[in-house]
């Protein structure tokens, strides 16, 4: 069995899956490969499957699977699979990071600093007693629910498959959600429903002025609708470390805004996640092989 390591993981990982059989890094034997370990770099479309002519399993070492043909994978009789657990708590500490750096003018205070400046009477705000919208609830918002609860934060969640939850108050619509919510972090799947739902019929159902924070797909944003948003100040401050072209593009409206806080998509890159989706990695593979799927 070959397995190609397409994307960037823990450096540990080759010698890990040696046990499994031949391990490249060299993407030019795609069409030699049974198995591709992929993050968000690689786009398994269908001219890469059809590549690919000894494919059986692809994982995505992440959440997210929009950069796989799901149903051309199926269609040729190719499992394609994430690893779930892995990203939960390095993700969510980048949301709640940035969530927390705004109100506490982190990045202001910082770059003021820098410069020379000693601005003292600028007033922060706190998190607690504040209201955070979850716009879904899975591992990675349950996370960050986890800690605004610590924080003493009002938590509230719209995920169309969660109707109770004791982490947060579920609600019936994204719309609901976001009515009166000071903060809005965004957990979303990438899907035909969830593209662009970050846009002016959502941002008009909100009657403050809410901190945006997303972490989880960029498309899921209206980029467009946001720059208005924060221009005119319906939102007060967007974070995202995700866009809807990656690398960000300089045309990008969100970067004519002044009051952003913009990573680089680093949100699983922390040094224990990498470890921990490798991990994973195997314990799928090793599942895989003693169900005779591979």
């Amino acid at each position: 069995m070959l397995i190609l390591i397409s994307d960037a993981f823990d450096k540990s990982l080759p010698e890990k899956l040696k046990a499994f059989g031949e391990v490249t890094e060299d993407t030019s034997r795609l069409s030699e490969a049974d198995v591709v370990l992929i993050r968000s770099k690689t786009k398994c479309t269908k001219e890469y499957i059809d590549e690919a002519k000894n494919l059986k399993l692809i994982i995505r070492g992440g959440v997210g699977m929009d950069n796989i043909d799901r149903d051309y994978c199926k269609e040729k009789g190719i499992i394609a699979t994430n690893t779930p657990k892995s990203s939960a708590i390095a993700v969510a500490e980048l949301a709640f990071a940035l969530m927390i750096s705004v109100p506490n003018k982190i990045v202001y205070f910082d770059s003021t600093m820098k410069k020379g400046e000693w601005n003292k009477k600028t007033k922060r705000t706190e998190l607690y007693g504040k209201t955070l919208a979850l716009l879904g609830l899975g591992n990675i918002a349950k996370a960050v629910a986890l800690r605004a609860r610590a924080f003493g934060m009002n938590v509230i969640a719209y995920d169309k498959y969660i109707d109770k939850s004791d982490l947060a108050l579920m609600v019936p619509s994204a719309k609901d959600a976001v009515e009166n919510a000071d903060y809005i972090s965004m957990h979303l799947p990438l899907t035909d429903e969830t593209k662009g739902i970050m846009g002016e019929e959502l941002i008009s159902a909100m009657k403050k002025s809410p901190v945006v924070i997303n972490t989880g797909r960029g498309k899921c944003v209206d980029e467009k609708a946001m720059a208005e948003a924060l221009k005119d100040g319906r939102v007060s401050h967007f974070c995202t470390d995700v866009y809807s072209v990656e690398p960000c593009e300089e045309d990008n409206p969100i970067l004519e805004c002044e009051n952003v806080t913009l990573t680089p998509h680093v949100g699983a890159n922390s040094v224990e996640n990498l470890l921990r989706i490798g991990d994973e990695v195997v314990e799928t593979i090793s599942a895989f092989i003693k169900e005779g799927k591979i």
